[in-house]
């Protein structure tokens, strides 16, 4: 019950992820969201036929529930539109992890100050989904959003790793998430536990 619960929090978990890449993008002065009709909470519109459902409904039978992943249609974006040409990209793309991360706070909070009952489970849910989306995108890996971050600080000398990784990526992406994982899956629960206040009750 709790892992298809997680299945169906996942989605517009990842919605608000992408909704929330094209609001920054639009007030730092790039419309292209805007014009393609993505800035909007409609799931219509985000919905991705392999990631939002093949991807997580395989994951979910393949492993009986135990491993369960989706993402949502990237957001349409113009780099070159943004008035700040360094630093936009980074907020446009923090944007996304960030808005997971206030999430998990709130769901946090009502974990921490709502007495525990049959609810409880399933907010903690919630708080897991959200960390989980943001510590995964914050991985400084390009597709993911963390690459971003980093292109910004890497200098110009360095050019050739930027276009080496961005030709690469999804295979780094992979290679982590079969090798690295185990080394950043601590900074969730911690992160779990931080915004539960230890409550964890999943």
């Amino acid at each position: 019950m709790l892992q298809l619960f997680f299945l169906l929090v996942m989605i517009p978990s990842a919605i608000i992820h992408e909704y929330m890449h094209g609001w920054m993008a639009d007030r730092l002065g790039d419309p292209t969201a805007r014009y393609a009709g993505r800035l909007s909470l409609n799931p219509k519109v985000h919905i991705d036929p392999i990631g939002t459902v093949l991807m997580p409904i395989i994951l979910y039978l393949a492993t009986a529930g135990g491993f369960v992943f989706a993402y949502a249609k990237p957001v349409p974006f113009n780099p070159h539109n943004l008035r700040n040409q360094k630093w936009g990209p980074v907020m446009v793309a923090l944007a996304g992890p960030l808005s997971n991360l206030f999430l998990a706070l709130v769901f946090g909070l009502m974990v921490q100050f709502m007495p525990y009952g049959p609810a409880t489970p399933f907010l903690g849910i919630i708080v897991f989904t959200n960390v989980l989306l943001a510590v995964f995108n914050a991985i400084p890996i390009p597709p993911l959003d963390g690459s971003k971050l980093l292109f910004a600080i890497m200098p110009p000398s360095m050019d050739h790793i930027k276009h080496m990784l961005n030709r690469f990526g999804f295979f780094f992406v992979i290679l982590f998430m079969l090798y690295g994982w185990p080394l950043v899956s601590p900074l969730l629960y911690w992160l779990v536990d931080f915004f539960t206040g230890g409550l964890r009750m999943f």
